[in-house]
């Protein structure tokens, strides 16, 4: 997948993100752990994750508390990472270079797909909690549903990466489509 779908991913992202109020930020979240200055904490160190991986092939040493980015301009601190993660994403060499993960080891052409899904997924999450549309980016969720191979190691209850596949209606928007397959229940 090209770094055009991690930008869209971003801009998708931005949107919803724009929209939180600081009333909100101890709102729950389909995601079961985090509330939504959690989840915002996440989808923006997200985007410095992105780009500290892309530029140096690997997870960062120690790292120590993250910064509560809710606390803040998260917007902008989102921004500033997500240009970071593009730049980095379209440095020479880096699609072809190999990243290593907490997870296992992947070209970059393949964790640019992950950060992609990532963003959107928690986007698509973030939208849901706000009572926001989650008819997000359809090119995305489709990139998305075309792309994803989740193996079921990565599937299960509460703790695992995503929940099992969430049957929904074909009728459905691409973007609860795409996070049923995520495990989410539109």
């Amino acid at each position: 997948m090209s770094v055009d779908l991690l930008e869209q991913a971003f801009a998708s992202t931005a949107g919803v993100l724009a929209k939180v109020q600081t009333d909100q930020l101890d709102d729950p979240t389909p995601c079961a752990s985090w509330n939504v200055r959690e989840l915002i904490n996440h989808i923006v160190g997200g985007t410095h994750f992105f780009a500290g991986i892309a530029e140096t092939g690997g997870v960062p040493e120690g790292g120590g508390t993250p910064p509560d980015f809710s606390a803040g301009d998260f917007n902008a601190a989102f921004a500033s990472g997500a240009q970071a993660a593009v730049a980095a994403f379209r440095a020479p060499g880096v699609m072809e270079k190999t990243m290593k993960l907490p997870f296992g080891e992947f070209p970059g052409s393949v964790f640019v797909m992950i950060a992609a899904t990532d963003t959107y997924a928690h986007g698509w999450d973030l939208a849901k909690a706000l009572g926001e549309s989650t008819d997000l980016d359809p090119a995305i969720a489709s990139a998305i549903l075309g792309a994803a191979m989740i193996p079921d190691q990565f599937r299960g209850p509460e703790g695992a990466p995503f929940g099992p596949i969430v049957e929904v209606d074909a009728s459905a928007c691409p973007a609860d489509r795409a996070a049923g397959y995520l495990g989410r229940q539109p």
